[in-house]
């Protein structure tokens, strides 16, 4: 059997108090600016001042500004001494929220209220947006109280039916992020309905490319396995039962799900089943993406900037 690494992370006690330490470790660092796109519903202007007021972020307001200026009076928000971009309407707030990154005047860019799919169009501009060589995706730091660490989810949020190229830079980003946050190897369990090979569930014959892609150096800075079901890859009992040997049976810190559908389905059944909270980012652009939710909470948002504080960082914390 694999020898399994010992993992330092400066989030890996847990007593659904991962985030705690999460933050902790971001408030140690510089703040970064954050270009926040169309902060105009109460909500996502007071997640970019509850992120400033935790010393995480310095948010620069892209939006109208007479609106935003009358939002802010009406909820008792001062905003005395931050910087706002003031432009007509959600798509120009998305456009110069992205080229604010594409200039390196941010380190960030915020989701406000505007839709998703209309910040990710302007990410995703091959002229002026914010592409890389690496394909996007979106990953879900959960901190789930019945786990003993924190387990990342990818992709529940952006890729509707990944091919497998896209699975690995997928993966690639995921493990990239963990890293980040103190792994030194994460361990990635590539998810199927079953843990053997069945050219019958295509998702299987994935996983096993891609952990063979990771034996050829493709993927790097992880530990892959896969196809395992669920209950295998975070249930060490179960992993015994059905007698599977791997170094991420039972042990996985990230879920590499087959579809978006799948995914959105995991993620929410542990929130509202399980009580896991759930932070996110988007990976592989220039800069990390902050996709806030008007249901998040303040515990969620503030994990989700920090999330983006260590990805901009230009050094690991891993010790």
């Amino acid at each position: 059997m694999q020898s399994v690494p010992k993992v330092v992370s400066p989030i890996d006690e847990h007593a659904h108090g991962g985030y705690e330490r999460l933050l902790r470790a971001a408030q140690a660092l510089p703040p970064i600016r954050v270009a926040v796109a169309h902060p105009c519903n109460r909500e996502a202007l007071e997640a970019a001042i509850e992120a400033r007021d935790a010393g995480l972020v310095v948010p620069v307001l892209v939006g109208p500004r007479a609106r935003i200026d009358a939002l802010a009076h009406e909820a008792g928000i001062a905003l005395d001494g931050i910087e706002r971009v003031d432009v007509e309407h959600s798509h120009a707030a998305a456009a110069a929220a992205v080229a604010l990154a594409r200039e390196c005047k941010v380190g960030a860019v915020m989701k406000g209220s505007l839709h998703t799919d209309e910040l990710l169009h302007a990410v995703l501009d091959r002229e002026k947006g914010l592409r890389t060589a690496r394909h996007i995706s979106h990953a879900f730091l959960m901190d789930v109280p019945n786990y003993p660490r924190p387990l990342l989810i990818t992709d529940a949020a952006v890729n509707i039916a990944p091919n497998l190229a896209e699975k690995a830079d997928i993966v690639q980003n995921a493990i990239d992020l963990m890293h980040r946050v103190g792994y030194e190897r994460p361990r990635v369990a590539i998810l199927s309905a079953v843990e053997t090979v069945n050219p019958a569930i295509p998702s299987t014959v994935e996983a096993a490319a891609l952990c063979k892609m990771a034996d050829r150096g493709q993927i790097s800075g992880g530990i892959l396995d896969g196809p395992l079901a669920f209950d295998n890859a975070v249930s060490e009992e179960a992993a015994r039962i059905k007698g599977i040997v791997s170094p991420v049976a039972g042990r996985a810190d990230v879920l590499v799900v087959p579809d978006l559908e799948s995914g959105n389905m995991l993620y929410k059944q542990l929130v509202y089943l399980a009580g896991a909270d759930a932070a996110g980012v988007v990976l592989g652009a220039r800069v990390p993406i902050i996709l806030a939710s008007r249901s998040d909470s303040v515990r969620i948002r503030l994990a989700s900037c920090a999330l983006a504080v260590l990805l901009a960082q230009p050094r690991r914390l891993a010790s």
